[in-house]
């Protein structure tokens, strides 16, 4: 029982959690710090990312024991994994609401954050938003989704229903500032390496976490 016990309390998250916030940290900073000193073309977070929204996954349920995945929502967003109590959907559906380890996930309802999915291949449920972007880098849609979630916070705070929200019309009034193309291309040469860090860590922590489950089922 003691070796269970001791074997259950691994975390291989700990440290790199740790690690990953501080460069998530870093990032930010460098990130202000550059939107402060230069000029830039004036756009909205429409402009720079394609915010797809997840589906009703209640009806895409899995038949006939048909290949299935478990369904991303808030609850598995904000442990930063699914488990056996997540629900199931078909893996049938569109790769745009397939979300896979590192993706950029945006909740727009009741609980309001942006995260890089920790957890593995998931089907994205309503009320999230999976963030891309064919002509920008990930770290720069990330920094500026992040940049007006606190605004977004307050807009889904004043609703009056019981799960608040924002609209696509508060996406789109989201001021962001672009660089001249040099510019950019200067600060993605620093920023990138950060970013994908933080991406290998969430990666080699989803690796470490399955392994853990694997062990914990075939020992334990």
């Amino acid at each position: 029982m003691a070796q269970i016990s001791v074997f259950k309390t691994i975390t291989p998250h700990s440290v790199s959690s740790w690690i990953n916030d501080n460069l998530e940290a870093l990032l930010t900073t460098i990130f202000n710090e550059h939107i402060e000193k230069n000029s830039f073309t004036e756009a909205s977070l429409t402009d720079i990312a394609t915010y797809k929204n997840g589906l009703a996954m209640q009806k895409y349920r899995p038949e006939n024991h048909e290949q299935s995945l478990p369904v991303l929502k808030i609850k598995e967003l904000n442990q930063g994994h699914t488990d056996d109590s997540s629900d199931r959907c078909s893996a049938r559906i569109d790769e745009s609401v397939i979300v896979h380890t590192g993706d950029i996930i945006f909740s727009w309802s009741g609980t309001l954050l942006v995260k890089n999915w920790s957890g593995g291949t998931a089907g994205l449920n309503q009320h999230l938003f999976k963030v891309t972007s064919k002509h920008y880098p990930d770290w720069f849609i990330y920094e500026w989704t992040k940049h007006h979630l606190r605004r977004f916070q307050s807009i889904a705070s004043g609703k009056a229903t019981t799960m608040g929200h924002i609209k696509r019309s508060d996406l789109k009034s989201s001021q962001v500032l672009i660089p001249n193309k040099n510019e950019l291309g200067k600060l993605d040469a620093k920023m990138k390496s950060f970013y994908n860090q933080r991406i290998e860590l969430i990666k080699e922590n989803q690796r470490l976490t399955d392994l853990k489950q694997t062990l914990l089922q075939k020992y334990f």
